[in-house]
């Protein structure tokens, strides 16, 4: 079995699967998308950074709250509950 662990981030990769710093499972464009492709150098061993693997991004998990929020307004204003 193949292990692997990033110098930049600390992300491990045990027998191919990714497992952020914190032990959590993950996968590869998500990692690039929230880290290596805007904080990595170099060092990063994470081979889709910097490529068009469609990963989570801190803008889109923005816009998943940001569309939370406008529904839960939504949401209260019909209530008419005030906060």
């Amino acid at each position: 079995m193949e292990n692997k662990i990033c110098p930049k981030c600390g992300a491990k990769w045990i027998g191919g699967q990714l497992y952020w710093a914190t032990g959590k499972k993950g996968n590869e464009a998500d990692l690039a998308g929230l880290v290596c492709d805007k904080h990595s150098d170099d060092q990063c061993i994470n081979q889709l950074k910097g490529t068009d693997h469609g990963g989570q991004t801190w803008e889109s998990r923005l816009k998943e709250i940001d569309k939370a929020m406008a529904e839960f307004d939504k949401q209260r204003l019909e209530k008419n509950f005030d906060l």
